[in-house]
């Protein structure tokens, strides 16, 4: 189970997701030169009276850190397992969408500038991942198929 690539792959997505939660995607710039960290945890822009959390970000990368975990355990079953793989990439396609509503909301409200940071990197290099995943799942399937033609 763990011991094949794939479940490697996973771990790695999950581990990128779960650290995105607590760095920040970017920052705000006020006209006054002060920085304000944007994360998925929390956004407080004091001078324009903004304390809140986003939830939709912070949903869809729990979501998608626990759909990684539950896609190692599939691996009896490989077409679900690439199903899920499937899934928890469109998800993280979501987390983008959400994100550019939130930060746009955000900073049309405010009037500040955005300046991103490394962590809106993660989950693209999740989705990389999860397809590396994909293919490694796909490579097994194809390995099973040839040893049960065999038989």
């Amino acid at each position: 189970m763990i011991q094949r690539i794939q479940s490697v792959y996973l771990l790695l997505v999950t581990a990128l997701l779960t650290s995105n939660i607590f760095l920040p995607v970017g920052s705000f710039l006020d006209k006054n030169g002060m920085l304000y960290p944007f994360t998925p945890l929390h956004v407080a822009l004091p001078s324009a009276g903004l304390n809140y959390t986003p939830w939709g970000q912070l949903a869809l990368l729990i979501l998608g850190a626990l759909i990684s975990v539950a896609t190692i355990f599939l691996f009896k079953n490989r077409k679900l397992q690439i199903r899920m793989c499937v899934f928890n990439t469109l998800i993280l396609a979501g987390y983008y969408i959400v994100f550019l509503l939130s930060m746009l909301l955000t900073k049309s409200n405010t009037q500040t500038t955005y300046q991103f940071s490394l962590g809106l990197c993660f989950p693209l290099i999740a989705m990389i991942i999860n397809y590396l995943a994909i293919r490694a799942i796909r490579k097994d399937e194809n390995k099973v198929r040839a040893a049960d033609r065999i038989r």
